[in-house]
Formats: C-alpha cells, sequence, structure tokens
C-alpha cells in the first residue's frame, strides 16, 4: 500500500529534526487598562498611557481616550492600530451627527453607534477593549462595557484590558453592585461621593500597577459632571 503524504510537509533543516513554519498573527496586544465608574451626577474614566509589546515599553505617552463631547468618552485598550483607526472612525461619525443635527450625540446615542460598528467588523473585529462613559438624557452616571463584536451592557462600573482580572475584583468588592440574577434588573449607581471615587479609582490602578507589566506610568483621569470635564493625571511605576 502506498504510503499517505502529510497534509503538512516539514521544512528539513542542516540540524536535527525539522523546523516548523513560523506563525503569524495581524494582531497585537498593545496593554493597557481602563476603568468607569458611574454615580449619580458624575462619572469617572480612568485609563493608563504605557503601550507595550512583549517585554518592551513603545511609548510612556499614549493617551487611550477619545473626547466626543463634553458628556461622552470613548475609552479602549487592545491593539493601538486597530484603537486608532475606531477611534478615527466613531469621530467621523460623531462630527457628521453634528453637521446634520445640530447638537452633539447623546452618550446613549454614542453607545449604540459603538456597538453598530464592531458588529459591523465582526468578521475582521477592531482588537479592542472598549468602554462607553459619560452622563445620560437624565444627568446620571452611564457605563457602558463591551466585547469585541459589539455585544453591550449598561453597567455601574467596569474595567477593561490588561489590568482587569486585578481591578474588577477591587470595584466588586468595594462599589457592592446589585446582582445580575436578581430579577426584576435594576439599574445601579455608586452611592459614594465624588471624592472618595476618584480615590478608589486611583488606589486601584496603583495596585495594578504593582502586578501588571501592562499598567504603568501615567494614568488619565477624566470626571465628568454637568459642568463639563476635569482631567486629573497620576503617576504610577515607571518600571
Amino acid at each position: 500500500m502506498a504510503q499517505t503524504m502529510p497534509l503538512r510537509a516539514p521544512v528539513p533543516c542542516s540540524g536535527a529534526g525539522y523546523k516548523e513554519h513560523a506563525n503569524w498573527s495581524p494582531y497585537d496586544d498593545n496593554g493597557g487598562t481602563a476603568v468607569a465608574v458611574a454615580g449619580d451626577d458624575y462619572c469617572i474614566v480612568a485609563a493608563s498611557t504605557r503601550m507595550s509589546t512583549g517585554y518592551s515599553i513603545l511609548t510612556r505617552e499614549q493617551s487611550k481616550v477619545l473626547r466626543l463631547s463634553d458628556k461622552c468618552v470613548i475609552v479602549s485598550a487592545g491593539m493601538q492600530a486597530d484603537m486608532q483607526t475606531l477611534h478615527k472612525t466613531l469621530h467621523h461619525r460623531h462630527v457628521m451627527y453634528q453637521h446634520n443635527h445640530r447638537k452633539p450625540m447623546s452618550c446613549p446615542a454614542m453607545a449604540q453607534l459603538l456597538s453598530n460598528t464592531l458588529y459591523y467588523k465582526r468578521f475582521f473585529p477592531y482588537y479592542t477593549f472598549n468602554l462607553c462613559a459619560g452622563l445620560d438624557d437624565e444627568g446620571r452616571g452611564a457605563v457602558y462595557t463591551y466585547d469585541a463584536i459589539g455585544s453591550y451592557e449598561r453597567v455601574g462600573y467596569s474595567c477593561q484590558g490588561s489590568g482587569k482580572e486585578l481591578i474588577q475584583p477591587v470595584l466588586d468588592n468595594q462599589l457592592k453592585a446589585a446582582s445580575p440574577l436578581v430579577l426584576p434588573s435594576r439599574a445601579w449607581l455608586s452611592s459614594l461621593p465624588l471624592e472618595k471615587a476618584v480615590d478608589l479609582v486611583k488606589d486601584a490602578f496603583v495596585s495594578a500597577g504593582e502586578r501588571d507589566i501592562y499598567t504603568g506610568d501615567d494614568v488619565e483621569i477624566l470626571i465628568i459632571t454637568r459642568d463639563g470635564i476635569q482631567l486629573d493625571k497620576v503617576e504610577l511605576k515607571r518600571d
């Protein structure tokens, strides 16, 4: 009986054994962590500024936040190239909306637009981990968290990126959101005063920076209220 040829023939090399073909991926995770916390009359958005690949730091000053209006921001971690493309697309769509409707897009409308944009690319998804945060039409904090292809949910707080496994348990412990298994479901907002919520976010990033090599350098913190957006920055470890 004739011997069956293998479907994938190994490449012979000068040394002992065989050399396998190298694998290639169009994606690269450049790290970073993003957090958002919604309160009764505020929303806090924070993201680290370090951009890495493997064990190399490419830059220490890369913002991951897209400010669309005084009441809505998008923050993304993951692959830098896909993040830039996604943010440019959303900014373009928002500018066209303003020209057509003579007003900025609301935060719930932007959340739906982000979902549609991610779902449109579902067969070759953006390698980004996204949050949409701001104030809704009633002036209450709103945080929307996403998966890779646009499925989203409004929550009281969320975390995305390389430090998610470290920060999410801290937020769960300190903020104590209602269980999603309780019916009927009810919206949850942080009862913490604004100053304590900001301190919690800062402490969470400091803790994550001690264990996650992709979270470090600086943290951009945007505090969204009825009066606009206030920007703060916190230094983390730089090693």
